[in-house]
C-alpha cells in the first residue's frame, strides 16, 4: 500500500496450483497487505504480454554458470526463476539480488531500521506480534493479487509492472502476498519483512527491489463488544494508536494527520503523514481488513487492521541517504558508518563524482512503455545508471511519436571514464532498437 507508491515457510498450499508443485521451488509455503501496489503511469492493463518485447527479452540473456540460492527454507538455481518460458521477464540482474537480504542485516540501515520497529511492538505489545523476516519471495499470481482482491484488470498484474516467473508464478510484489496463508494458519498477530520486486523507473527514489514491512492484528467479538463501538470503529481506532506511537518511536514528537484514502484490500482505508523537516511525509498506508478476505481463510467473526511501509522511503528521510542504490554498495566508505541500534546516524557523503549524460531520441511503437526502456539500460549499466528521464515529446503530421530520453551516468565510487560511457551508451542504442521496436533518430 502506500508507504512506497509513488514514489507497501512451509509449502505452498495444493490449492495453489497443480503446476506449482511440479518444479521444486515451491516444495515450502511462502508466507504477506499490498498498501504499496505502484500504479505505474506507463503500465498496461491486465496481463497482457508484448510478444516482441518477451522475445527480444528473451534473445538477451547471456549464459551464466547455474547459482543455487537459500530462499526462505527453498532451495532454487537460476535456471528456475531465469528460464525460456514465453511468460517469463527476470532478468540476471534480478535474480542476483535475490538472498541478499539487507533487511537481515544488522548493520545496514535497513536491518536497524527493521529492529527498531520489531522493538516497537515488543514494548508496547509484549510476546503478541510474530515476525517473519525470511520468507520466500517467489509467490504464486494467486497469493500476490487474487488473494489480497487485486482486480484482474488492475495495471499492477501486467508484465511492464510485475516480475512473471511464468504464467502461474512471480517475485512478489508486496509483503502482503503472505496474508491469506498466515491467516489460514491460524496467526492473528504478524509482522512480515522481506525485498520485494516491481519494473520501475530509473531515478534517485526507484528501484526495481526495495523492501517492505506489513502488519496485521485480528481482533474477536470479545474484544470490542462493552465498548460501544461496532469492530470496524474499535479495529479502527487501535489502528491509528498503535501507528502514531510508530510513528513517534522513529521519528519523535512530530506532528502527524490522517488522509482518508482507497485501497482495494481496506475499508476504511487511511495514510499517515507526519511534518518532519519542514514538509509532509507520507509513512505509510493502512485500514480495516475487508471482510471477503477474512472469510475466505476462516475468520468468519473477526475484524483485523492492517498496515504498510516501505522500508527504503523511511531509511532515506531518518539517515540522509541521498540515493537508493547506496543501500546495495558494499562500499566500507558507506557500510562502516552504521551500526547496530543506531537509528538516525546521519550519512556522510564520502564522494561526488560528476554525471555524464547522454541523450537518446526515437520514434516509438504501439508497444512502448518506459519500464521496458528502464529495463533494458539497468540490463547493460547496471547501477552505473543514475536516472532515466523524459526530456521531450512530440507527434508529427503523420502520426509518429518521436521521445527524446536523457541517461544520466554516474558511479557512486568512482570517476567513470569517457571510454566507458560511450561503450555503455553505444550498448543502449543498439539494444533499445533491437527490443523495445523503436526507431532511433
Amino acid at each position: 500500500m502506500g508507504a512506497y507508491r509513488a514514489s507497501m515457510a512451509s509449502s505452498f498450499s495444493l490449492a495453489h496450483s497443480a503446476t506449482l508443485l511440479k518444479n521444486s521451488i515451491f516444495l515450502r509455503r511462502s508466507r504477506v497487505l499490498a498498501f504499496s501496489l505502484h500504479l505505474s503511469p506507463f503500465s498496461t492493463s491486465a496481463t497482457t504480454f508484448s510478444s516482441d518485447i518477451l522475445h527480444a527479452h528473451k534473445k538477451s540473456r547471456q549464459p551464466v554458470a547455474a547459482t543455487l540460492l537459500e530462499l526462505g527454507g527453498v532451495t532454487v538455481c537460476r535456471d528456475e526463476i531465469v528460464k525460456d518460458d514465453p511468460t517469463n521477464n527476470v532478468p540476471d540482474s534480478i535474480f542476483s539480488k535475490l538472498g541478499l537480504q539487507l533487511h537481515r542485516r544488522n548493520n545496514h540501515p535497513l536491518g536497524i531500521l527493521k529492529n527498531a520497529i520489531f522493538d516497537y511492538f515488543d514494548t508496547n505489545y509484549p510476546n503478541k506480534f510474530t515476525k517473519f523476516d525470511d520468507l520466500c519471495p517467489i509467490v504464486s499470481v494467486k497469493a500476490n493479487f487474487d488473494d489480497v482482491l487485486v482486480p484482474a484488470d488492475h495495471v499492477s498484474r501486467s508484465y511492464n509492472d510485475t516480475y512473471y516467473i511464468d504464467s502461474q508464478t512471480v517475485l512478489r510484489c508486496h509483503t502482503s502476498a503472505h496474508q491469506a496463508e498466515l491467516l489460514r494458519e491460524g496467526h492473528t498477530h504478524f509482522l512480515v519483512m522481506g525485498d520485494v520486486y516491481r519494473r520501475d523507473s530509473i531515478d534517485a527514489t526507484h528501484y526495481p527491489v526495495f523492501h517492505q514491512m506489513e502488519g496485521v492484528r485480528v481482533f474477536n467479538p470479545a474484544d470490542w463488544e462493552g465498548s460501544g463501538k461496532d469492530g470496524t470503529q474499535f479495529a479502527a481506532e487501535d489502528l491509528k494508536k498503535c501507528l502514531e506511537g510508530l510513528a513517534q518511536h522513529l521519528f519523535g514528537g512530530v506532528e502527524m494527520r490522517w488522509i482518508d484514502t482507497y485501497f482495494p484490500f481496506t475499508n476504511p482505508s487511511f495514510e499517515l503523514e507526519i511534518y518532519f523537516q519542514e514538509q509532509w511525509l507520507e509513512v505509510l498506508g493502512c485500514g480495516v481488513m475487508e471482510q471477503d478476505i477474512l472469510r475466505r481463510n476462516g475468520r468468519t467473526d473477526n475484524v483485523a487492521w492492517a498496515f504498510g511501509l516501505g522500508l527504503e522511503r523511511l531509511a532515506m528521510v531518518l539517515f540522509d541517504i541521498p540515493d537508493i542504490r547506496l543501500f546495495w554498495t558494499t562500499d566500507e566508505r558507506f557500510t562502516s558508518q552504521f551500526s547496530k541500534g543506531q537509528l538516525g546516524v546521519k550519512f556522510k557523503p564520502f564522494s561526488k563524482f560528476p554525471p555524464c549524460y547522454k541523450d537518446m531520441s526515437f520514434w516509438i511503437s504501439d508497444s512502448f512503455t518506459e519500464n521496458n526502456l528502464c529495463e533494458v539500460v539497468r540490463g547493460i549499466a547496471g547501477d552505473l545508471v543514475e536516472e532515466v528521464k523524459l526530456i521531450d515529446n512530440f507527434t508529427n503530421k503523420k502520426g509518429m511519436t518521436s521521445h527524446c530520453y536523457r541517461i544520466a551516468y554516474r558511479s557512486m565510487e568512482r570517476s567513470l571514464t569517457d571510454e566507458e560511457i560511450n561503450d555503455l551508451q553505444w550498448k543502449v542504442r543498439e539494444q533499445v532498437e533491437t527490443k523495445l521496436k523503436v526507431v532511433l533518430r
